[in-house]
């Protein structure tokens, strides 16, 4: 079982967790407009599903950024960014930083993606910082459950993955 801290502190997650050859979880979201976003709207594709806790803070922005710029170097693959924000504030971050056309989906309606992939941190009502790689057959390929919420991922094993995924 996986052990992740929260500025240090241990947090409580579900007892599902998603790993590599598992078949994808589906799930169900809200895009900006409060449409439901679900994992087969994405079928057929690679799909980096890029999770932050909360896209207003320094690493989950610099997250969002470098997974949305760098996967556009990389033929057929999405990303995905989920957190538990609200669309409004997700609408306001994606201004700010003159990202266009990108999908950030929140969760916070359901925890529909936090309880499937098992990244809801039952004390703060957000998702735990994770990335999923999900081939083009829904197959995961690589997963990373960040140990510690306020640090980095491994931003070039999860893009490698998504470049060798079919």
């Amino acid at each position: 079982m996986k052990t992740i801290t929260f500025k240090g502190e241990p947090v409580t997650l579900p007892a599902h967790e998603v790993k590599e050859g598992d078949q994808a979880p589906e799930f169900t979201v809200l895009a900006n407009d409060f449409s439901e976003v679900t994992l087969k709207d994405s079928a057929n594709s690679v799909r980096i599903i890029s999770v932050v806790p909360s896209i207003d803070t320094g690493v989950c922005s610099a997250q969002t950024r470098r997974f949305h710029v760098d996967a556009t170097k990389i033929e057929g693959v999405k990303v995905l960014t989920i957190s538990c924000d609200l669309p409004f504030a997700q609408v306001r971050w994606c201004a700010a930083e003159g990202l266009e056309n990108i999908a950030i989906l929140s969760d916070h309606r359901d925890l529909s993606f936090g309880e499937a992939y098992g990244v809801t941190m039952k004390e703060w009502r957000l998702l735990a910082r994770s990335v999923f790689v999900v081939d083009s057959s829904d197959k995961v390929v690589y997963v990373e459950y960040v140990s510690e919420g306020t640090s980095h991922p491994n931003y070039e094993a999860a893009l490698e993955a998504a470049r060798i995924a079919k």
